[in-house]
């Protein structure tokens, strides 16, 4: 606990940076706060200049969002197709117990029978190897064939219509007659098509099935109503309305939610994702492109399985689409340092490209660049537009590596690739790594690293419980200006039990306003993980949670929206007088003000974390006129609240106002109309 004080007139100024000047009275009051926020008597008054006059650049992208294929966010996920295991490539090696026909069912009705068999001679594409046969010896009344249960159940809403495609091979003479079937749990029908197979080669075919009715739960199956033998692979159901219904698409309002929260850009694919677990699982980005029956599925690092359907060109998709840049992390040739189960503990698991293969990887990272950028008359540009975008995905960042240990076999094989982008493309910024925490051997030797070879950001991670992140509101205040810039990758505050509470959410609200005063050397910042299915998660907490029919943000979901819809590109310098002298009291309520200015606004942020209120006197110097009208968002609560939501309301506001802040809250004013 901190001392009562009872001194009058006491005043002391602490400087954090160029920026802001925070400075605390005290008034005869009294007034305490443990290390969880909690303010045990009075309120307190915080003055709070702002010179509008005095304002310097920072990062006009600082707050973005970080895609990583955790928690079934992709296949069941972000992904919209509602098949899994659509290629028959699930295998033991992807979780225990699985193998080509799990969430398949074989399925005879009516007395019909038969057998199916997986097979791998002469598949679709040798990148896709697996399918089934399937022998019809009687039909029965309704079919023989399998019966697909989606991921925990397919979702269908009547009216709507969802996209059937699958390959055939007829391997028997006549043609055989097909039906497609949607069924609920009991069976009853809720929509269907049919076509006829004509082709000994494999064939793509295609239809569409209408919902007569909707649910929660339904099964997919596709049965052959006659005798006969035929193949069959890739069976697709897309729903036709996804996130601006994009052919091979994204759920639309997982996709919308993410856009929502106005992320400036978009790391993907990972994580430890990217480095993989061993050198053969490393994310390749060659592997995710072109048609799906071509892409290279794989296990997933976190014990699960990509079918890849989510790839490079849907990722840049998608950054274009939410008007985020794109920001792509490949390997830096090494595999996880935690590869084989070693989470951590040593780390003994990182192994290296040989080195005679460089050459060949460092091409790829180079291809990458141009498939993103090049032109159509490129070889990788060509591929861009084949796939319908002929126009570049502008692509200005590139990440390589993750968290990696910062052993030799790392810096032997990062620097030559560093090397060959710069030198073919020093429009690119690349981003390296200095290891998983915000501190330790890792970080000191990354920096070091970073440093000497002059890259121009570092990308740093941190999870650490709440208290941390108000220790740490100075972390960047004495960084080098001159040396890398800061790409904080991940983080989060870890509250008990790692939950999603109002706690965890304000004190990354807090930290948030060090990130925006540093902005100039903090160049971005994304929470992480992104998302979470109910049910199938490896990793808490996360921001966005979902199930098949619902889209549940989290607390801190509000925190990151209210940043990316309240960004700035001026940092207004800022001064805060508290009626409280304690150093805990001035990081407990923590201010930013920056500036828009393409619209002129004057964006403030405030945070309360103590659990009594804060009178807000808020004087505004250098500016001729302002609209009295202002909006205020208020995210308020208790601390351990989990469903807290933003309020918006208009406020009225001059030159000098006055505004209140609730007890554990975070509020941000958006002043109009600004003219300096």
């Amino acid at each position: 606990m901190i001392k009562n004080h009872f001194s009058v007139a006491i005043f002391w100024t602490l400087m954090l940076s160029p920026g802001i000047l925070i400075a605390s009275e005290n008034t005869g009051g009294s007034s305490a706060t443990d290390d969880k926020g909690t303010n045990t008597k009075n309120g307190m008054v915080a003055t709070i200049t702002i010179d509008a006059r005095k304002s310097r650049k920072i990062s006009d992208h600082l707050f973005g969002i970080f895609f990583e294929d955790l928690n079934y966010a992709a296949d069941g996920g972000l992904y919209a197709e509602l098949i899994q295991n659509r290629s028959f490539e699930y295998n033991p090696g992807d979780r225990n117990g699985w193998h080509p026909l799990t969430a398949w069912e074989y399925t005879t009705l009516g007395f019909g029978y038969g057998a199916i068999s997986v097979e791998s001679k002469s598949p679709v594409n040798e990148n896709n190897p697996h399918y089934i046969i399937v022998n019809v010896e009687e039909e029965g009344k309704e079919g023989v064939g399998l019966t697909n249960s989606g991921f925990d159940g397919i979702v269908i809403r009547a009216g709507e219509k969802y996209n059937f495609s699958a390959y055939l091979r007829q391997i028997s003479e006549k043609p055989i007659p097909f039906e497609i079937k949607l069924r609920n749990k009991k069976g009853d029908l809720f929509g269907g098509a049919a076509f006829t197979s004509d082709s000994k080669d494999w064939k793509k075919y295609t239809t569409t099935i209408t919902a007569t009715q909707s649910s929660d739960s339904c099964s997919f199956a596709i049965l052959a109503k006659s005798k006969g033998k035929f193949a069959l692979d890739v069976v697709s159901l897309f729903p036709q309305k996804t996130f601006r219904n994009r052919t091979n698409g994204l759920r639309a309002d997982l996709a919308q939610t993410i856009a929502d929260l106005k992320p400036k850009f978009m790391r993907f694919p990972g994580g430890c994702l990217v480095h993989g677990d061993g050198l053969g699982n490393m994310y390749r980005w060659k592997n995710t492109i072109g048609p799906i029956e071509q892409r290279i599925e794989q296990r997933d690092i976190w014990n699960y399985h990509q079918s890849v359907g989510l790839g490079y060109f849907e990722y840049f998709q998608f950054c274009e689409d939410i008007g985020a840049k794109p920001l792509p992390v490949v390997p830096a040739a090494v595999s996880c340092q935690n590869s084989g189960g070693t989470w951590r503990i040593g780390s003994t698991g990182q192994r290296g490209l040989p080195l005679n293969e460089m050459q060949a990887y460092i091409q790829e990272v180079l291809d990458l660049i141009e498939y993103a950028n090049g032109p159509a008359t490129s070889t990788w540009g060509a591929r861009r537009v084949e796939a319908g975008h002929p126009k570049s995905f502008n692509l200005e960042y590139l990440g390589i590596g993750n968290e990696d240990k910062q052993t030799p076999e790392f810096r032997e094989r990062f620097k030559p690739i560093y090397d060959a982008v710069k030198a073919k493309h020093p429009e690119i910024k690349i981003i390296g790594t200095v290891g998983p925490d915000p501190s330790g051997e890792d970080f000191d030797l990354g920096w070091k690293f970073a440093n000497e070879n002059k890259v121009e950001m570092v990308d740093e991670h941190y999870y650490k419980e709440p208290n941390w992140f108000f220790e740490n509101l100075n972390r960047y205040d004495t960084y080098n200006r001159k040396a890398s810039g800061i790409y904080v990758g991940e983080y989060a505050a870890h509250d008990v039990k790692r939950k999603n509470t109002l706690r965890s959410a304000l004190a990354e609200a807090a930290y948030m306003t060090s990130l925006e005063r540093n902005g100039d050397v903090v160049n971005m910042a994304s929470y992480a993980p992104l998302l979470a299915k109910a049910g199938n998660t490896q990793w808490s907490p996360d921001l966005i949670y979902f199930n098949n029919t619902e889209v549940k943000p989290s607390v801190n979901y509000y925190v990151q929206q209210l940043y990316g819809q309240n960004a700035g590109d001026e940092y207004l310098t800022t001064k805060v007088i508290l009626s409280d002298t304690s150093k805990m009291a001035a990081r407990r309520v923590p201010v930013s003000v920056v500036k828009d200015s393409k619209t002129g606004d004057m964006i403030i942020k405030l945070v309360n974390y103590l659990t009594t209120s804060v009178d807000a006197k808020i004087k505004l110097k250098g500016v001729a006129s302002i609209n009295p009208m202002a909006t205020r968002t208020v995210l308020t609560g208790l601390p351990d609240d989990l469903t807290s939501t933003p309020q918006t309301s208009a406020v009225k506001v001059g030159k000098e106002f006055s505004c209140e802040l609730p007890a554990c809250s975070f509020t941000v004013i958006r002043v109009k109309t600004i003219k300096l």
